[in-house]
């Protein structure tokens, strides 16, 4: 029986990932505010009494945010990935040694 191969037939990509700390700092200065306010609500409500009540919100609290939080990673993720075909990739690293850039700025206009 005949072996078939595919690699000849399918496109190659490279996969680029851009994803920095940069890019979801402020989701996680935004959840360790979430995580602040409802420990604040836990000590507002503690009291013999209110004990229960005092779990239940902070538990309440992150079972709602971790969703969205989740949400937002990962679409920062998917939006930080891109396939390059090789042909393509290989065209611009063509280009940029056919024509180098002048390192001078000042007679550069």
């Amino acid at each position: 029986m005949e072996r078939i191969n595919l690699d000849n037939e399918l496109p190659k990509y490279r996969l680029n990932c851009s994803l920095s700390f940069g890019d979801i700092y402020g989701q996680i200065i935004v959840w360790l505010i979430v995580i602040f306010i409802s420990l604040a609500a836990t000590v507002a409500l503690w009291s013999s009494t209110r004990q229960a009540y005092a779990f239940l919100t902070v538990g309440i609290i992150l079972v709602i945010s971790l969703p969205f939080l989740l949400f937002a990673f990962v679409t920062t993720l998917l939006n930080r990935i891109e396939f390059i075909p090789l042909e393509e990739e290989k065209k611009a690293y063509n280009l940029s040694l056919d024509n180098p850039r002048r390192s001078d700025p000042a007679t550069a206009s």
